[in-house]
């Protein structure tokens, strides 16, 4: 087997940037290693690929933030470790930089909203929040956030924190790239969309924000696929796990009620979605 040769590229005064920058050299799949020295961190590259590291580092230096290095450091699932016992700071930090306010909104919403259905506000919260009982133009007109109020309801902690996971770290990189406009748009079309169609099929007594992840989910899926340099995309492990959560969700494994068919029309209109951005709209 061939050795890999590493040779100091850049030497940089966090780990957590050092730890950044060299997980995204791997996903460009150029060897790459952080070590320490005299409380620096140095990020080691394979000598052959220095040159093309060397111009990575210049553009990642301007944006180190940007979302295709919050993705490749999550897709290799590495967390730096936090100098100086200051890991809670640095995990508000790096939660409050990846997330624009759309993302952080919906996200204290529905954390919001569990929290005082949990408190005993319950029943008065679901009702409120529910889709219409009866297809109705004036309830449309009267009560609009029925259209919507669905996806900021949640019933268990794993309910909850699934989604609202996978809505800060989508979202937030979709927020990030093209802006609050585009992360309102998705979020209100796909809840729309993925409400109306569960309505249809099981009744208005569902709830959850996964029609809108999975909307996300198609949408950073092709993204990927149809506009690679725009920096957004989901690794294929993610999007295959991703998948297959919906696929049993029409089996008998799952221990709850999954709404399937709001799952499955957000995923189909998060795909439409990005078709229509990036192959249909004259920008």
């Amino acid at each position: 087997m061939e050795s890999i040769s590493l040779q100091p590229l850049v030497e940089v005064s966090q780990h957590n940037v050092a730890l950044l920058f060299a997980n995204y050299l791997k996903s460009q799949a150029i060897s790459a290693e952080v070590t320490s020295q005299n409380s620096k961190f140095i990020v080691l590259v394979d000598v052959q690929h220095l040159s093309t590291a060397k111009n990575l580092f210049e553009e990642f230096i301007e944006q180190p933030y940007h979302p295709k290095y919050q993705q490749a450091a999550w897709d290799n699932a590495q967390i730096a470790d936090i100098q100086g016992g200051d890991l809670a700071n640095s995990f508000v930090k790096q939660f409050l930089q990846h997330a624009g306010i759309v993302t952080l909104v919906v996200f204290a919403t529905c954390w919001m909203v569990f929290i005082l259905s949990l408190l005993g506000w319950h029943t008065t919260l679901f009702q409120w929040l529910r889709f219409y009982s009866v297809n109705s133009i004036e309830l449309v007109l009267t009560e609009p956030w029925r259209l919507i109020g669905p996806a900021l309801f949640h019933f268990s902690w794993l309910h909850i924190v699934f989604n609202t996971m996978w809505w800060w770290q989508i979202g937030g990189s979709v927020e990030k790239i093209f802006g609050k406009g585009e992360l309102i748009q998705l979020f209100i079309v796909s809840a729309i969309i993925s409400n109306f169609g569960q309505y249809l099929i099981s009744g208005p007594n569902f709830g959850g924000l996964s029609g809108v992840v999975y909307a996300l989910v198609g949408y950073a899926w092709w993204a990927g696929w149809l506009a690679p340099e725009k920096g957004l995309s989901l690794s294929k492990p993610i999007v295959g796990f991703l998948l297959i959560w919906l696929l049993l969700g029409y089996t008998d494994f799952m221990p709850v009620n999954m709404a399937n068919t709001a799952h499955l029309l957000g995923l189909v209109s998060g795909c439409f979605l990005a078709l229509w951005r990036f192959k249909v709209r004259v920008h």
